[in-house]
């Protein structure tokens, strides 16, 4: 006779994929209910631990752990791969964004260099270490993307969190500062954006997981290519340079390269986990990308900057749909072999 425990314990264990099930269902079922006096078991409920243990291990074995199907294995390849390409593409912003700032420094007039100054002093010691902080906050992300290819998970999820903290201040501000609508959009689909890459870190890279690895090139050389790019296009193109500008440049090399890469040697780009991946990226930058026409429309920018903002957003939708496209492909021919 089944009794209420043993309904219990199966209705959290429907938290598991129906492979695992199918497989240890039975198993964990009487694990649980092992030295349970089967009198005192329609009284008793599912301990708030075991519930997280089921939970997490529900993570796992939906990321790709040892033995899953291959939806799932491409499931979590296509999360650790967003996570590890979101995590340069901010890295690298980060890093750009304070060599751009410390060479125009450099060069700027004294009055400029005051003004520039002004946040970090004149407010008290406290409000001048917080800016600081902040300031140097974004270079956390290179911290962590050069742990996460270290196999320091632990370090690369803290170094990421800590990176992603500067946006809810921003937030945080724009809540309490009034009714700009379109600056607290962008603040809070960038702290999305950011967040996101966190819980991907925080899912993807389970202690089942394998280890991080970028697909096609060295690491520090894609780190510094990343940054070189971005940093040209804010420099050659100054006055289009708006928050998402370089990040759209960036996706828009790496897609186009990847479908370059597929056309020329198909054989060695089959893999469906890679352009699902960029595609889920590229959605990241669409969305602050037009965020940034709004913000230009708002603002009365010149035609200039308004086409060439529209057609940065238009290739990097398209981009986008043709790499979910490729993907799905992909990944419908590996499960119907598979």
């Amino acid at each position: 006779m089944t009794t209420l425990l043993e309904q219990r314990y199966r209705t959290v264990l429907r938290l598991l994929p129906a492979y695992y099930r199918t497989e240890r269902e039975e198993e964990m079922v009487e694990a649980y209910l092992h030295g349970i006096d089967e009198q005192n078991r329609d009284e008793l409920r599912p301990a708030w631990g075991e519930v997280a243990s089921i939970a997490a291990l529900a993570l796992r074995t939906r990321m790709g752990a040892a033995g899953a199907p291959a939806r799932y294995a491409t499931l979590g390849a296509v999360v650790r791969l967003f996570a590890l390409l979101s995590v340069l593409l901010q890295a690298a912003s980060g890093l750009t964004g304070q060599a751009l700032f410390l060479a125009w420094f450099h060069g700027a007039p004294a009055q400029d260099r005051q003004m520039a100054l002004g946040g970090f002093t004149g407010h008290g010691v406290p409000a001048g270490l917080y800016e600081v902080v902040r300031w140097l906050l974004p270079v956390a992300w290179t911290v962590a993307y050069l742990a996460l290819l270290r196999d320091r998970r632990r370090t690369a999820f803290a170094f990421a969190a800590l990176a992603a903290l500067p946006g809810l201040a921003s937030v945080a501000q724009h809540l309490g500062g009034g009714q700009d609508l379109l600056g607290f959009s962008f603040s809070l689909t960038t702290a999305a954006f950011s967040w996101l890459t966190v819980l991907a870190l925080c899912c993807g890279f389970h202690r089942d997981a394998p280890p991080a690895r970028l697909p096609l090139a060295s690491p520090g050389l894609v780190l510094m290519g990343t940054c070189v790019l971005m940093g040209a296009s804010d420099v050659v193109w100054p006055g289009g340079a708006d928050p998402g500008w370089a990040g759209g440049v960036a996706f828009i090399a790496a897609a186009a390269g990847w479908l370059v890469a597929r056309s020329r040697s198909p054989q060695h780009t089959g893999d469906p986990a890679l352009p699902l991946a960029l595609a889920a990226l590229g959605l990241g930058v669409l969305v602050e990308r037009t965020l940034s026409l709004a913000f230009l429309a708002d603002a009365d920018a010149p035609g200039v900057l308004l086409t060439a903002a529209t057609v940065q957003a238009g290739v990097i939708a398209a981009l986008a749909a043709t790499l979910a496209l490729t993907g799905t492909r992909s990944l419908t021919a590996r499960c119907s072999t598979g």
